[in-house]
């Protein structure tokens, strides 16, 4: 069963002859099953946080694991492998305009080594997010809260075990936030682990779950059916 853990991660950017540190020696475990809101102010960390975890950046200092592989350290087939266990959603919708929804989920699976049944699975995946009559759409013709359900169905286009989601539910109204909080739970109640980067306090506070927060890239707190902001 797949466990993030980090310790003691640092990764620092040099903007204009300064170093700005995005996280700062953070050690943290996500186990399998753990449906974890991360909460702070824009700038905490949140977004880099989450590529690391997901494998998209390495760390500067400090590792980065998933189970007891060293994620920073692994190459070529078996780095494809661990990130193939991970659905992401970035912050910016990243659905080709020029493609359709199904060809955009087609993409996906075959990246993942789906190609003969990423049919299959991409009308599976728009299905479970209450989309399957938009396979042949594309994404101008949909709304914004349909692009993110669709952005989530192709991060869950090859049944990964964790998703990776940034600020998933920015921007939209109630009912499509509730919606994806409703699906996200469904989700994991059936042993997806769930780490979602969100300002939607409103929601935190009544989902009651796992909440950690980032203060200037530090680990502020981590509190089992917490609400926004408590951080002990």
């Amino acid at each position: 069963m797949p466990v993030i853990h980090l310790e003691k991660v640092t990764k620092r950017y040099t903007e204009e002859g300064r170093t700005l540190y995005a996280v700062r020696e953070l050690s943290l475990t996500i186990e399998q099953g753990d449906f974890v809101f991360l909460i702070g102010s824009s700038g905490a960390g949140k977004s880099t946080l989450l590529k690391l975890m997901g494998g998209e950046i390495s760390p500067d200092e400090g590792e980065v694991y998933l189970n007891e592989v060293n994620i920073g350290k692994s190459f070529g087939p078996w780095r494809t492998r661990i990130t193939r266990s991970f659905g992401i959603v970035n912050q910016e919708c990243q659905l080709i305009r020029k493609r359709t929804i199904g060809d955009n989920l087609l993409l996906t699976a075959a990246a993942a080594g789906m190609r003969r049944k990423g049919k299959a699975a991409a009308r599976k995946a728009l299905s479970i997010v209450g989309l399957a009559a938009v396979e042949n759409c594309y994404p101008a013709e949909l709304s914004l809260g349909e692009c993110r359900r669709v952005e989530l169905a192709r991060a869950m286009v090859n049944s990964p075990p964790i998703l990776l989601l940034d600020e998933l539910t920015g921007n939209l109204d109630d009912d499509n936030i509730w919606d994806l909080m409703h699906l996200l739970n469904e989700l994991n109640s059936r042993g997806t682990t769930i780490v979602m980067a969100t300002h939607a306090s409103q929601y935190v506070n009544i989902m009651r779950r796992r909440v950690v927060t980032l203060v200037d890239g530090r680990l502020a707190g981590d509190v089992r059916n917490g609400k926004y902001g408590r951080i002990v």
